[in-house]
């Protein structure tokens, strides 16, 4: 998300396109546009025994990078004897100056991370965080009660992104296609309204947008999630290579952080703790925080191992990622098969869990 945050679509892509021809001289970068953030987080001093330059990761809302913070308030890093630096910012944002080279890392999703390396900013994933679980949403209007009853509606969505390859995903499962239905582009923070007030039938889109359309249509319902289709959106911790090739050793340290962090919040006793830093990250309350939490599936050093192995399907992160790079293709997001096994590196991961 992230591809999971608020966007105008339309109008991003084509800022991005504007401002990655300016910082890496090339193509696109995909993305949305967030509500602001809050103040980030302070900037880390290193401790005696840390690296003397933090590593510098920038992340957004989405639970599977805010789970970022538990660690970040917790001191794991300087326990680990390692100085990292996080920057909250919108995800567009952060994406931008990762390809202007003012990061090391950046947290998004396997799709944009090919589209930043179309632009020229090639990255390694070396984290799969999780797969989104139910947060992104294919909601019809009342009276709409399956898949098929969709024939010749309109649906408002965000053409050439998540939500319309989430769409896309929806109507082959029911044996149709984009040509059965009417694609209205929407951005996504208006596809709520658009349901409420009748100009599309159905919408495709995330939270918090998808919970919002269902609270303000009455009698609205999901058709479809991502939760019936896990892993066609995997959310990433992505590593310029050069810092990955000069430092591997302070990324695995990262990477063993990663996994206390996500054991911590598995942990049942540990919720109300877990709940109350995230959603204070966010600016929510614990129990408006807990159903966003659910619809992300943090995956567990043991589950991760499975989604790293090469496969064609997209329980599978090499098969996922085959899928979204033809879909980018398609769109024409950008021109030609980027994605190459070069993107992903499980190693430090499998030194975990060998």
């Amino acid at each position: 998300m992230n591809s999971h945050c608020t966007s105008n679509w339309t109008s991003t892509l084509t800022t991005l396109l504007t401002c990655l021809m300016l910082t890496v001289g090339t193509v696109s970068l995909t993305g949305c546009d967030d509500p602001k953030p809050s103040d980030p987080t302070p900037s880390p001093t290193p401790t005696p025994g840390t690296s003397a330059k933090p590593l510098k990761i920038i992340y957004s809302d989405w639970p599977g990078w805010v789970a970022w913070e538990i660690a970040i308030q917790k001191n794991w890093f300087e326990e680990e004897g390692i100085a990292v630096e996080f920057e909250w910012t919108d995800y567009v944002e952060g994406m931008t100056a990762y390809a202007s080279n003012k990061g090391d890392a950046v947290c998004m999703t396997n799709g944009d991370m090919l589209v930043t390396g179309a632009t020229g900013k090639k990255s390694t994933a070396i984290i799969i965080n999780d797969y989104s679980n139910g947060n992104d949403m294919l909601i019809a209007a009342p009276g709409i009660e399956s898949l098929t009853d969709l024939k010749g509606k309109k649906i408002g969505v965000e053409t050439g992104y998540v939500s319309h390859l989430l769409l896309l995903h929806a109507l082959k499962s029911a044996d149709m296609t984009e040509k059965d239905v009417v694609l209205e582009n929407m951005a996504t923070n208006e596809t709520p309204n658009g349901l409420a007030s009748g100009a599309v039938s159905a919408i495709s889109a995330w939270q918090p947008n998808s919970g919002q359309a269902l609270k303000i249509v009455a009698g609205s319902k999901a058709l479809y999630t991502s939760a019936e289709a896990p892993g066609i959106i995997y959310d990433c911790l992505c590593v310029s290579r050069e810092s990955l090739a000069a430092r591997k050793d302070d990324w695995a340290k990262v990477v063993k952080v990663w996994y206390r962090t996500v054991d911590y919040i598995k942990d049942e006793k540990n919720r109300d703790d877990v709940l109350k830093i995230l959603s204070a990250r966010v600016g929510l309350k614990p129990n408006e925080y807990a159903p966003l939490l659910k619809g992300t599936y943090l995956l567990s050093l043991d589950e991760v191992m499975k989604v790293w192995e090469k496969a064609d399907g997209i329980e599978s992160v090499y098969g996922s990622s085959t899928y979204v790079d033809e879909f980018n293709v398609d769109q024409e997001v950008y021109k030609s098969a980027e994605f190459k096994d070069t993107y992903f590196d499980a190693s430090l991961t499998r030194a975990l869990n060998p």
